[in-house]
């Protein structure tokens, strides 16, 4: 059976990394996307031993970076079958009076136009092939407003409805287009919110075992494996100790 290629983007860390680490176990050839080209180049070195690997290091905020990387594809690697548009971010947890206008625009610059970008880079050749499968990273913050998630859960939310509208425009061209959207994910995502702040970070998640990227790994990856006539569209999941963006048990 010949491999699927899928081009991940923020795959040095989190979600994005479980996720390359379990599609080279399953049969797929990958083009890993990043940054950090330091973590780019340790991740080819480890995965290239199970299966073919390429890297291209852009910021998904910067249009002509995005599409002069795709478009520097060798042939053997531009059949892209499936899009996982997993980079994203959350910066700072301010109410909408006291927020700042550079978080603002890291949010809406990675998590929505980011998507944007990579999307139209690579959905001229899914269109020519009629065929593909883009899995967006969505959050419950694209399904619930929660206290001082304002301008992140706005751009979850555009997430959701450019998935949504994706999947009616390309329907014609036989792509599927799913939205995964996780509750609490321990990775570096709480991190970056809290600027650095390890320990606020860490609190985000005590009294609970919170989702690991490994296990959106494995939706992904079940996702993927569908057969041809099933499309998982809208997936929302959480850990056990959580019921909405506000209701979580802790011990």
């Amino acid at each position: 059976m010949q491999k699927r290629i899928a081009l991940i983007t923020g795959a040095t860390s989190g979600i994005g990394e479980a996720t390359a680490r379990l599609l080279a176990a399953n049969n797929f050839n990958l083009i890993l996307c990043g940054r950090r080209q330091d973590r780019l180049d340790k991740l080819q070195t480890e995965l290239g031993k199970l299966t073919s690997t390429t890297t291209l290091s852009f910021d998904v905020r910067n249009q002509q970076s995005v599409a002069n990387a795709i478009a520097s594809l060798p042939d053997a690697w531009k059949g892209i079958d499936v899009l996982v548009n997993n980079a994203g971010n959350a910066h700072g947890l301010d109410p909408i009076q006291n927020g700042s206008i550079e978080d603002w625009d890291a949010m809406i610059d990675i998590n929505v136009k980011g998507l944007l970008y990579v999307s139209k880079a690579v959905l001229p050749v899914m269109t020519e092939r009629k065929s593909g499968h883009i899995i967006n990273l969505g959050s419950i913050a694209g399904k619930e407003v929660y206290p001082n998630g304002n301008v992140y859960c706005a751009s979850k939310f555009a997430v959701d409805a450019l998935t949504r509208g994706m999947r009616i425009d390309l329907n014609a061209f036989g792509i599927k287009v799913t939205s995964i959207n996780p509750g609490m994910v321990e990775t570096e995502f709480s991190v970056v919110r809290f600027k650095g702040d390890k320990e606020k970070a860490d609190l985000t998640y005590k009294g609970l075992i919170p989702l690991t990227g490994k296990d959106i790994a494995d939706i992904i990856l079940y996702v993927l494996q569908a057969p041809p006539h099933v499309q998982l569209a809208d997936i929302t999941v959480f850990p056990t100790a959580q019921a909405s963006s506000t209701v979580v048990k802790r011990n």
